[in-house]
């Protein structure tokens, strides 16, 4: 920690989901809290990766679709298979009168969102597909209008978690007041779904909420203070949010999270070598106020102002119950 020249308390580390990891910030975090490094003891200081925990939950419904989404992975393997195929199939997409770019896409097992994209892309050269059955006796996937039709509701259910993905994924380089809002959406699409009257949507639903629970079901109450500190927000957003999910339990989630909320501030005021200014001195901001008021022969008039907003700060902070925080 001194060779990385780390002098102050630690808040927080993100770390991918697995069990090497969890190890490591066990020991780590045993260590930092021996030298007094941790802020609220090291409550708050492991974090799990949110794009990797919605690549798990996601990975989860997939499982279900597999079987489901078999011949459109099997039709866009069949025709990325070959050169002469894939010529073949460019003038069915011409007779079909297909204008799209961008071609089929090949799907990648590890990587859930690679089958998002193929599944999008074959849905959009789907008569194509029709055309190059008549053309090519070998090719035996090609689905039927009712697995078509499925491939486009997964689609459809697959769309929102793509676009959580790219935001929160590290490439776009996410702040944290975007976390809470996600991770609802995720909830609340998962909740829809869990009714579906769609056998493989349903199930799908199903598993990913089991694997969002095991995750997710708290939330993070360290990064929803992120949301909490969005001037947008604040903490009415995290009130909407719990309160949709669940009315009967909102009132406790949100005191849960403002409670600890105000105990980091109260932590960080306690620590802080640069304590608010004293009352009896004015901050730098009213001294060169003062100065400037004095140099236009206006002393007179600075005084009060500054003396007015000393005043009002320590009405707000006393009087009123406000601290800075507030």
């Amino acid at each position: 920690l001194k060779q990385w020249g780390i002098d102050k308390k630690i808040f927080t580390i993100t770390l991918d989901n697995a069990s090497a990891n969890d190890n490591m910030q066990d020991h780590l975090k045993t260590h930092l809290r021996v030298q007094g490094n941790l802020m609220c003891d090291g409550e708050f200081f492991h974090i799990r990766c949110s794009a990797h925990v919605l690549n798990l939950i996601v990975q989860e419904g997939l499982k279900v679709a597999s079987e489901a989404l078999h011949k459109i992975r099997e039709s866009v393997k069949h025709i990325k298979g070959s050169d002469g195929r894939m010529l073949k199939f460019r003038d069915c997409v011409e007779d079909a009168g297909i204008n799209v770019s961008g071609g089929l896409r090949f799907d990648v097992s590890t990587r859930w969102n690679r089958t998002y994209l193929m599944l999008e892309s074959a849905l959009q050269y789907r008569k194509a597909f029709e055309f190059y059955k008549v053309a090519d006796r070998s090719y035996k996937y090609c689905p039927s209008d009712e697995e078509w039709e499925k491939g486009e509701r997964i689609c459809e259910f697959l769309e929102p978690f793509y676009e959580i993905t790219n935001l929160i994924s590290g490439s776009s380089y996410p702040t944290a007041n975007l976390y809470f809002m996600q991770v609802w959406k995720v909830q609340c699409i998962l909740e829809k779904h869990q009714k579906s009257i769609d056998k493989v949507i349903k199930d799908m639903s199903d598993n990913m909420k089991k694997k969002f629970d095991k995750y997710w079901k708290n939330y993070s109450i360290v990064l929803a203070f992120g949301a909490i500190l969005d001037p947008r927000l604040k903490d009415k957003f995290l009130k909407f949010c719990y309160t949709t999910l669940d009315a009967s339990t909102s009132e406790g989630k949100l005191k849960n999270v403002m409670d600890k909320f105000k105990g980091l501030y109260e932590e960080y005021v306690s620590y802080s070598t640069n304590q608010s200014v004293s009352l009896s001195q004015p901050s730098n901001e009213f001294n060169t106020l003062a100065k400037l008021s004095r140099e236009g022969n206006k002393a007179k008039k600075s005084k009060i102002i500054t003396d007015f907003k000393t005043w009002n700060s320590i009405e707000s902070r006393f009087v009123l119950g406000k601290n800075e925080l507030d």
